[in-house]
């Protein structure tokens, strides 16, 4: 099958710092062993699974500065198509901090700056320009200061009109206003679900009651995330649970976009939902192996993928 056109939607790329620490002390002079700078935000890590999958994503949001040409520079020679709006803000950075000797992972980040209206009309002429050529439009993370809170609902519409598969990783009032749109999928994790919702989820019952919230409310899918614990999937009329073969990461940063990724490859070929997120928490595994978000190795995903178990409940 030919590589299918993806355009991935997120306002606030970053450039990413991992220090590897043997052992981490607070209070104190720290030197790190090992420094890895690379790229992220949620919609760049998406697009560089899919372009590991043999995907086709184009990748878009605001850049400025220096560390957004850093960032552009980085995606081309990656061989990663990329249609990115120059905007006054610097491009923002974060930081992973990794301490060897307890196995644990921090993350530190800087929060985007304020993006003029002008740069957002910019940035919906580019979802007009590439939608129509596009399979699918993923639309990831927080809507940049000064945006439009119903930002996802018309790059879904912008989806919907091209026939293809609308996905919206987010929450609150973007994500709200996403699914006043229909959009064929939605990607919360439990946390952002809780918070969307205003809902305590105690069980998975609660959470199952959450997720038929979404579909009611329009989304034709549902995929719940919850880090290590399994992940629910529903279609609107099964339920799924999805269960990660346990692994030792090295840096699960970025393992939610991946699983985005994942899935929405599978679903592009005709994958039902279960499926789709077995290779979606493939994805998911097989990046919380690599230092960097995003950097998956296609031959990971391919082993783990055959150890994640899905069951309908």
């Amino acid at each position: 099958m030919n590589p299918s056109k993806i355009l991935c939607v997120g306002t606030t790329p970053a450039v990413q710092r991992v220090m590897i620490f043997r052992k981490l002390t607070l209070d104190t002079v720290n030197r790190a062993a090992t420094v890895f700078d690379g790229t992220a935000g949620k919609a760049i890590n998406v697009a560089k699974v899919l372009k590991a999958l043999g995907e086709a994503p184009i990748a878009t949001g605001f850049l400025g500065g220096d560390r957004g040409e850093f960032l552009r520079a980085v995606m081309a020679e990656r061989g990663i198509e990329s249609d990115f709006v120059t905007v006054k803000a610097r491009t923002r950075e974060c930081i992973t901090v990794i301490d060897e000797s307890v196995g644990a992972h921090t993350e530190l980040v800087e929060e985007s700056r304020p993006v003029e209206p002008k740069d957002f009309n910019k940035f919906m002429a580019i979802g007009q320009k590439h939608a129509p050529a596009c399979r699918a439009v993923v639309m990831s993370g927080t809507i940049a200061s000064g945006g439009p809170p119903a930002l996802y609902h018309d790059f879904t519409r912008l989806a919907e009109a091209a026939g293809a598969l609308s996905v919206v990783d987010a929450q609150g009032a973007a994500l709200l206003e996403a699914l006043k749109a229909k959009p064929g999928l939605v990607k919360p994790n439990r946390p952002e679900l809780a918070a969307t919702t205003k809902q305590e989820l105690k069980n998975d019952s609660d959470l199952m009651s959450a997720m038929r919230e979404l579909r009611e409310r329009g989304a034709q899918r549902v995929i719940i995330t919850a880090g290590k614990e399994p992940t629910l999937a529903f279609d609107g009329k099964v339920f799924w649970q999805i269960i990660t073969p346990r692994i030792k990461a090295v840096n699960p940063i970025g393992s939610g976009d991946a699983f985005t990724a994942g899935v929405v490859w599978r679903l592009l070929r005709g994958d039902d939902l279960g499926e789709a997120c077995r290779w979606g928490a493939a994805g998911g595994a097989a990046n919380a192996l690599t230092v960097l978000a995003g950097d998956v190795s296609r031959s990971d995903v391919d082993r783990l993928a055959q150890e994640v178990q899905v069951r309908k409940i």
